[in-house]
């Protein structure tokens, strides 16, 4: 019973010839090329984990995440690739003529999508020089956001207001990144002109000083209150620049904490931040004196 079966499926097997022993080939190359991948994917994700876990330092975590997730794309297309040409051999057709018909192919599409290529090009030298990260905010052009995604095609933006930025590697000629090893929160904290600049500073220092001793904000300032001095004379108010460094993505919320701060210090003190106001210079005559407006006319105008 068991010789006849066996000898019916090799008269079965031998019936269908070439194609089985085809099939069977395309069927191998498929679920190996898809197994490489698998393995190749895990193998570099366990790798980027290993070399993250020994990295101290939060900006080369970051570095090694982004280069894992282009590694696993690279590799999937590059097995995915061969293995196309594989089953393509198998199934007959040559692949010379493919591939030298890509050659020329690539070279007219190559003139006609000059914006692609230079935005893999761009983007290699921009993962290469580690300028960009996944989880940094920056601002390119007139977009800013933080980084969510970072390829050879484009780098994924979201803004502030939820709003995601797709932007061609090809597009970027300047980046300019506000979360690269330290981040400053620069201030620039207005008084009226009668208020006495050095007592200002004496309190702005005494409200830093206070911030820094918070729990919550003492790992997230690195250095004490840099108080520049006078930045300018405004047309109603003493401007005093000031400025905090933070750990990145920090400078925002100690910014916010300080200003908040800053404002209840001034009200206890009795030092007044001002608002626009003008004053009005009626002139003079010929004789030196200055004419006389009724008060309700000088109103209305």
């Amino acid at each position: 019973m068991n010789d006849n079966l066996l000898e019916t499926a090799a008269r079965w097997w031998v019936s269908l010839g070439g194609a089985a022993t085809t099939l069977l080939r395309v069927t191998i190359i498929i679920v190996a090329a898809w197994l490489l991948i698998a393995v190749l994917q895990r193998t570099i994700r366990t790798l980027r984990e290993r070399i993250a876990s020994r990295m101290d330092d939060r900006e080369s975590t970051k570095r090694a995440d982004t280069l894992g997730r282009v590694f696993r794309y690279l590799a999937t297309v590059v097995v995915s690739l061969i293995a196309g040409m594989l089953v393509l051999a198998e199934l007959g057709v040559s692949v010379a003529p493919i591939l030298g018909a890509a050659g020329v192919v690539g070279l007219a599409v190559g003139f006609g999508a000059q914006s692609l290529v230079k935005d893999f090009f761009t983007g290699f030298f921009i993962l290469l020089e580690n300028q960009i990260r996944q989880g940094d905010v920056v601002k390119i052009g007139d977009h800013a956001g933080s980084v969510e995604v970072v390829t050879l095609r484009y780098v994924q933006l979201r803004d502030y207001d939820g709003n995601v930025h797709y932007i061609p590697n090809g597009h970027i000629s300047t980046v300019i990144n506000m979360t690269r090893g330290f981040s400053n929160a620069v201030m620039d904290i207005g008084v009226a002109y009668r208020e006495n600049v050095d007592e200002v500073m004496a309190v702005m220092r005494g409200v830093a000083a206070e911030l820094r001793e918070d729990p919550d904000f003492l790992p997230k300032i690195i250095a004490d209150l840099e108080v520049a001095g006078v930045e300018s004379w405004a047309d109603s108010a003493v401007i005093i620049r000031c400025r905090f460094r933070t750990l990145p993505l920090e400078q925002w919320s100690v910014k916010r904490e300080y200003l908040r701060r800053l404002k209840a210090a001034f009200d206890a003190q009795g030092i007044e931040i001002p608002y626009p106001h003008v004053t009005v210079y009626a002139g003079q005559d010929r004789q030196g004196k200055a004419p006389a407006f009724p008060l309700q006319q000088l109103a209305e105008a």
